[in-house]
């Protein structure tokens, strides 16, 4: 997908959109059956978007059932790989036909710049709903090594009704790893999009609908965590709960999972994602742009952001005067400009939380390099500088706690033995970053990091074929990858005496 359009086309668009506000149930756009709604307002400038139904208990109850009913009368689950491998495939092509629609609806609701919403998050939604479904067909089941009068199979059934829970920084991204291998296996699915993001899940709803999933077998409901997502979790009819979000919600799904029927549970949450860079990195400058893109793209909002910086202290200085070059570079922009590095962050309240970070970064004595301040890009727009804070010490707040902002700290090491000890001494296990030019110690330093994803001499490497998730706190289970089918199926074992 590449960018054509100006700001002023991406405006006019803007002011003929449609914004899907009601929840999806049963195939059908219904209201909350309390008639309740929220306000839906661009962190762009403020301005009121649409008022989107506020689901709660009654909603959740009429989804699952929804669910249920379509899993157990087949019209999905019973229904072949190859089927369901070309409605999956139907549906990233009616994704791409409607990119553009997509991305706007995305960077409206949650303030992305237009070209990341187009060029990153829709191309590689695109990508994992092709994908999983050209996948389907080659996901086969086992014959157990048996003696002559016994057959053994191993087979993988679906769940049944799986219950997704996902964020708000990559709207679709998210939902779609979650409902492509959940569909693709047969299972019915109950997504809950962020109450901060909403748009692009119900829209993408209609479309699936389009490319042929029968109805009730995606319900869409919009809400808050404690009203929706909490009823979710405690549905005694859910057989699977996978969730995208903070370590300490995903805490607590897990708690609701045991209290009710103990529900398949599979959590993807925060990090503090260390990235290490060595006096011997093969190209200084490209390092440093490394870093400044692996914390301040998507305005910091990543699980992935290389918020902490691990310099050895031979370079340290030198090297964060080259992560501050880039970084004033990277200063937000209207989120409607296609050249827009950052956009705007998701809303006041996350705005709010950045800023207090910011504020105890120089309470604890931390050097502010670059940054700090909340900027007035567009009035009413919530807007943050791309900050670095140097001389961090590792025991500090900004250190320790996921921010989900543009905010790095610089931390210098002398030994690459000091470098492992602080990159894993976190609560976090999700990803991390090494930089250097010998072969032997990036695979040595690579094998004793704790993290579920580690990238050598580049930030944020992977694809489609690869696993994605954490260590430690960051969760469990993995997105992506024919490993993201484990989450949603059962795995039977069945013997047939053959004498």
């Amino acid at each position: 997908m590449t960018m054509t359009r100006t700001r002023q086309d991406w405006e006019q668009l803007a002011s003929r959109l449609q914004f899907p506000h009601q929840a999806f149930i049963d195939g059908r756009y219904v209201d909350a059956a309390s008639g309740a709604s929220f306000e839906c307002r661009s962190p762009i400038d403020g301005r009121l978007l649409t008022r989107v139904a506020e689901c709660g208990t009654e909603d959740v109850d009429r989804a699952v059932a929804a669910a249920r009913r379509a899993f157990e009368d087949g019209r999905w689950s019973g229904t072949r790989p190859a089927h369901r491998k070309r409605v999956l495939v139907k549906l990233a092509r009616l994704v791409q036909d409607h990119a553009e629609e997509l991305a706007l609806l995305e960077t409206l609701d949650m303030g992305k710049p237009i070209g990341d919403a187009l060029e990153v998050d829709m191309a590689a939604s695109v990508r994992c709903l092709a994908w999983t479904g050209e996948a389907i067909d080659k996901v086969y089941g086992e014959v157990a090594p048996t003696g002559q009068d016994e057959l053994g199979l191993v087979t993988r059934e679906p769940l049944g009704v799986v219950a997704a829970i996902v964020p708000w920084n990559f709207p679709l991204l998210m939902a779609v790893w979650k409902l492509a291998p959940a569909l693709a296996m047969g299972n019915s699915v109950v997504l809950k999009p962020s109450e901060k993001s909403p748009l692009t899940a119900l829209r993408l709803a209609a479309l699936a609908i389009e490319a042929g999933i029968p109805e009730g077998v995606l319900n869409v409901l919009p809400g808050f965590g404690k009203t929706a997502g909490e009823p979710l979790a405690l549905h005694m009819d859910v057989d699977g709960l996978v969730f995208t979000g903070s370590t300490a919600v995903g805490k607590h799904l897990l708690a609701c999972a045991g209290r009710s029927n103990m529900k398949r549970t599979y959590l993807e949450c925060g990090g503090k994602s260390p990235n290490i860079v060595f006096a011997d990195a093969p190209d200084l400058e490209r390092a440093a742009q490394a870093a400044a893109s692996g914390i301040f793209y998507n305005q910091g909002e990543v699980c992935t952001a290389a918020s902490r910086l691990l310099v050895e202290r031979s370079i340290k200085d030198e090297f964060v005067a080259l992560v501050a070059r880039f970084g004033e570079r990277m200063q937000p922009r209207h989120p409607l400009d296609p050249e827009a590095p950052m956009g705007a962050l998701v809303d006041e309240a996350q705005t709010a939380r950045v800023l207090d970070y910011i504020g105890k970064g120089r309470a604890e004595g931390a050097r502010l390099v670059i940054g700090g301040e909340r900027l007035q890009t567009v009035a009413g727009g919530c807007y943050v500088a791309p900050t670095i804070f140097d001389e961090v010490a590792h025991g500090s707040t900004i250190a320790r706690e996921e921010i989900f902002g543009p905010v790095l700290s610089v931390i210098a090491f002398d030994t690459e033995e000091e470098a492992l000890r602080i990159a894993n001494d976190t609560d976090y296990g999700l990803a991390a970053g090494l930089f250097t030019r010998d072969i032997s110690r990036a695979h040595r330093v690579a094998r004793k990091l704790r993290a579920g994803s580690v990238w050598v001499n580049y930030w944020d490497g992977g694809d489609m074929t690869a696993p994605f998730g954490g260590y430690k706190q960051s969760g469990n289970g993995r997105d992506k990858s024919l490993h993201a089918f484990d989450k949603y199926t059962e795995i039977k074992a069945t013997w047939i005496n053959l004498g």
